[in-house]
């Protein structure tokens, strides 16, 4: 799977994918677009009174035991309504321009998720696998958004108690199962309430990008420059939207369209995961060793849904204590649908499971809930549900919503589709009302922004990255021609050249300039 990670929802079992913003875009917040928010904006040089001694801190950076990096923390208001309320720690982390060439500036780079440690993405990508060009001009840096990884984590259930809900059947059958499903987002909400009713408020997209700019002046930085991938894009539009005049040069790679409400990105990625599906069937019907058949894309997802089907009856060993059942599967199929580098894994997972082995799907799963061999869950999805549902009003609010809603999903994706819509009412429990709303993103004023966006994209549809290059006034848009989630780094060279000659010179690509 591609190590960054994409835009997903705390959807049950079904995560990643599609599941689906169910509240992940946002916008407004009523802590994030105050007078003081519209003050910081007006010029480079302008902080809110209130906000001095944040933006005067002085960072002190240490060796954090990777080769290379250096790590510190910096100081935020948890409540930028209320800076005078108490702090929130966040952690940040950056490796120093390596050379030759005049050092540019500091380049932040944020993975998505929402949830995904930036810290991580740095040290184990970005510091050491973005082009060597582009490393030795720009300080690499990191900031763990709040409420993620080493940013005074949300937490919310234990090893235990996740391996029970993501085992919760997606696809209820009937008012039994439909009890279940909704009792476990509760006691997933409830939990999120109990180990993290402090910060849970405090954790919507404004605040981070807001938390960005602080960054950005203790870093010495006029502008800030920074990539984005996924949920990234979102958190970058969000930037520029607030801080327009300080807007450097953004790259927004597998881009969302913030002007969606909940219901509507969901439905759009159920179907862009019904797209990544019949490139991968195309495919795999191709192949000697696909386990679903050797004559149509229509074969391949009728076998792969009586796959499913036969999993929710009876679910088979793994090897351990846990079953693969229907969620567990569904989830580690839609994990594949990342990147098509994973299509063979996928492949040999699905005849393990036709044969009764459930290993290999498990093994999807677990990597894409980030679920350590210990039986240990890193934050990653607890974050995912505490931003999702802070950025926007829940899509559905309960179960009645859901089913008048699941024939236009089901028409999505007959795949996939019925379960994306259930996994899309996970934040119709959550304990804290959304701050946000859908809304256009122009960014009147900034510089020019790259929006890059990948035909075939499973979980940020293409049509997205139309719509939020229209959107903004500044924006580019930038298109791969191929498969998998994002398009920086993955082997077009098209790509790649196109992206760096824009962070090192500044210039963006041809308008609407298509790679392969």
């Amino acid at each position: 799977m591609d190590t960054r990670r994409p835009f997903r929802t705390l959807a049950l079992a079904l995560g990643t994918a599609g599941l689906l913003v169910s509240g992940c875009s946002g916008g407004d917040s009523s802590s994030g677009t105050s007078s003081s928010a519209d003050a910081a904006s007006a010029s480079p040089s302008a902080v809110p009174a209130a906000l001095k001694s944040y933006y005067a801190q002085h960072l002190s950076w240490r060796d954090c035991g990777v080769s290379g990096f250096q790590c510190t923390t910096m100081k935020a208001p948890l409540d930028y309504a209320k800076p005078d309320g108490g702090d929130i720690k966040l952690a940040v982390s950056r490796k120093k321009a390596t050379g030759p060439g005049k050092r540019i500036g500091s380049l932040l780079v944020n993975p998505g998720g929402p949830g995904g440690s930036a810290i991580g993405y740095l040290q184990g990508y970005a510091g050491i696998g973005y082009p060597a060009q582009v490393r030795a001009r720009y300080d690499m840096v990191a900031v763990d958004p709040r409420g993620v990884a080493r940013s005074e984590p949300v937490e919310c259930l234990t090893g235990p108690q996740m391996d029970a809900y993501t085992q919760v059947d997606q696809t209820p059958d009937d008012d039994g199962e439909v009890t279940k499903l909704s009792d476990a987002f509760e006691k997933f909400a409830s939990g999120c309430e109990k180990r993290s009713g402090e910060v849970l408020p405090h954790v919507s997209t404004v605040e981070t990008a807001r938390d960005m700019d602080v960054l950005r002046a203790l870093l010495g930085d006029e502008r800030l420059n920074y990539v984005g991938a996924s949920y990234g894009t979102f958190l970058g539009a969000t930037y520029a939207e607030l801080f327009p005049g300080r807007t450097g040069r953004l790259v927004l790679d597998g881009a969302m369209d913030p002007s969606l409400s909940s219901v509507e990105m969901n439905r759009a990625q159920t179907a862009g995961f019904e797209t990544a599906f019949q490139s991968f069937a195309q495919d795999c019907v191709k192949q000697a060793d696909c386990p679903l058949g050797s004559t149509s894309a229509s074969d391949a997802a009728d076998r792969l849904k009586k796959l499913f089907a036969g999993l929710d009856e009876n679910p088979i060993r793994t090897g351990e204590s846990r079953e693969l059942g229907e969620s567990l599967a569904t989830t580690g199929v839609i994990a594949a649908m990342y990147d098509e580098s994973a299509w063979p894994q996928l492949r040999s997972a699905l005849t393990g499971a036709e044969s009764g082995d459930g290993a290999g799907l498990l093994a999807l799963a677990d990597s894409y809930y980030e679920r350590e061999p210990s039986g240990k869950y890193t934050n990653l999805m607890f974050a995912n549900a505490a931003v999702n549902c802070l950025d926007l009003p829940p899509a559905f609010t309960g179960p009645e919503a859901v089913e008048k809603a699941l024939p236009s999903f089901e028409k999505a994706s007959p795949v996939f589709g019925r379960g994306f819509a259930w996994a899309a009412l996970n934040c119709g429990h959550w304990p804290v009302p959304a701050t946000g709303t859908a809304h256009r993103i122009e960014a009147k004023g900034a510089a020019p922004i790259v929006v890059v966006g990948t035909t075939r994209d499973p979980a940020t549809p293409y049509a997205w990255a139309e719509s939020l290059a229209d959107q903004l006034s500044s924006g580019t848009l930038l298109t791969y021609e191929g498969d998998g989630h994002t398009a920086y780094g993955r082997g077009s060279d098209c790509i790649d050249t196109a992206i760096n000659t824009y962070l090192l010179e500044g210039t963006p690509p041809a308008a609407h300039k298509k790679c392969r």
